[in-house]
Parts: C-alpha cells; sequence; structure tokens
C-alpha cells in the first residue's frame, strides 16, 4: 500500500529543503556578497543618493514637473549605471541569479516528478503525457 501524506508532512519536507539550500555554496556567496556591498562605504553612499533622487522624482511627478522630472530621471539612471559597474554588484546580481535558478530547478523537479507520478499510477503514456484515464477515455465506475 502506498504511503498517504498530509500537507503538514509536506511541509515539514519543504522547510528541510529550505534548510538544505540555505546551505549551499551559492547561499554562501550570496550573503558573501551582500555583507561586502553593505560594508562598502561608496556603495551605500550612492544608494543614499539614489533614494533622495527617487524621493524626488516621486515628488516632481505628482506636482507635473516634467522637465525637473526628467533631469532627475537622467541622474538616477547614471548613478544606478555607476552602481551596476562595480565589480562586487556584479557579483552579488550574478549570485542573487544562481540562487533563483537554485529555487527554480527544485520547484521545476518537483512538478514534473509530480506530473510523472500521477501518469505512472494512471498507466499513462510519459511520453505524451496522458494520464491513463484519457489514454483509456473511461469514465470512474462513480461516474457512469
Amino acid at each position: 500500500m502506498t504511503t498517504k501524506y498530509t500537507k503538514d508532512d509536506i511541509i515539514a519536507k519543504a522547510r528541510e529543503i529550505a534548510e538544505m539550500i540555505s546551505h549551499t555554496e551559492e547561499v554562501d556567496f550570496f550573503k558573501r556578497a551582500e555583507a561586502q556591498i553593505n560594508e562598502n562605504q561608496k556603495i551605500r553612499e550612492k544608494i543614499a543618493s539614489l533614494k533622495s533622487l527617487q524621493k524626488q522624482a516621486v515628488n516632481f511627478q505628482q506636482y507635473g514637473k516634467e522637465k525637473a522630472l526628467s533631469l532627475i530621471e537622467g541622474k538616477i539612471e547614471k548613478i544606478e549605471v555607476e552602481i551596476d559597474e562595480i565589480p562586487i554588484v556584479q557579483e552579488f546580481k550574478q549570485s542573487q541569479g544562481d540562487v533563483n535558478d537554485l529555487l527554480q530547478l527544485v520547484a521545476n523537479t518537483i512538478s514534473n516528478n509530480v506530473t510523472n507520478k500521477i501518469i505512472e499510477s494512471t498507466e499513462g503514456d510519459l511520453l505524451q503525457g496522458e494520464t491513463g484515464s484519457r489514454v483509456q477515455n473511461t469514465k470512474p465506475s462513480s461516474l457512469k
């Protein structure tokens, strides 16, 4: 007989997987890069300037000051480019992508395996991606 699992069982396993992911090289690198960014005075100053300019942009937008808004947006873009050119920021963004890729891989692996298990348990066709109920084209006895 096949074991039946509850949502709580599955959530417990998901927490286990989350714990495992939090101890991967990808997450370690992400944390180190983030710490280096937070410790970098130059980056902190640029981010502070960026936040200040973004607040000004919101105010200019609210009051319909299009020319001033355009100037501020240009300054914002320049600072964003300067921040993005800093090697540790590039490494941080790459590590963010790596962690997201790992999470996506886990989600896709779970999804694909659940689908395959359903197809297999209904004696369906894995190559066609069809469950056995579709292959047999019959209704369960309770629906006849």
